[in-house]
C-alpha cells in the first residue's frame, strides 16, 4: 500500500516496504538519504497531530536563526520529515551572523 499526496497540485507516493517488487524501507536501508520538508501555517499543530498517529520527533520543534520554526519526525515507516513556519523575517547579515554562531558554524 502507499500514501498519495498531494501539495499544491502536484502529487507523490510514499510506499511501505515490497520486497517483491524491489521496494525497500528507510528502515531496511538503516535511514533514509531523503528528506521530505513541508512549509505548513502551524507546525506546531502538524507535528502534535503527526505524532499522535505514530510519528517520533528527532529534532524537537525550535525557533530557527534563519527565521522559520523547524523540527523533523519521522514516520513509522522510516521517512523523514522536516516541518516548519516562517515565524520572523532576517536580513542575510543577520543569518550571516547566526550562522556564524551556530555549532559546527
Amino acid at each position: 500500500m502507499h500514501a498519495t499526496l498531494s501539495i499544491h497540485g502536484a502529487q507523490f507516493h510514499l510506499s511501505g516496504e515490497c520486497l517483491e517488487q524491489g521496494g525497500r524501507s528507510p528502515q531496511s536501508l538503516g535511514g533514509t538519504p531523503v528528506t521530505l520538508h513541508m512549509h505548513v501555517p502551524d507546525c506546531d499543530a502538524v507535528v502534535q497531530r503527526a505524532v499522535s498517529a505514530g510519528c517520533q520527533v528527532r529534532m524537537p520543534l525550535q525557533d530557527m536563526f534563519w527565521g522559520d520554526r523547524f523540527g523533523i519526525i519521522a514516520d513509522p515507516y522510516g521517512h523523514q520529515w522536516s516541518i516548519a513556519t516562517h515565524i520572523r523575517d532576517v536580513s542575510p547579515e543577520e543569518i550571516q551572523q547566526a550562522m556564524a554562531a551556530f555549532p559546527g558554524g
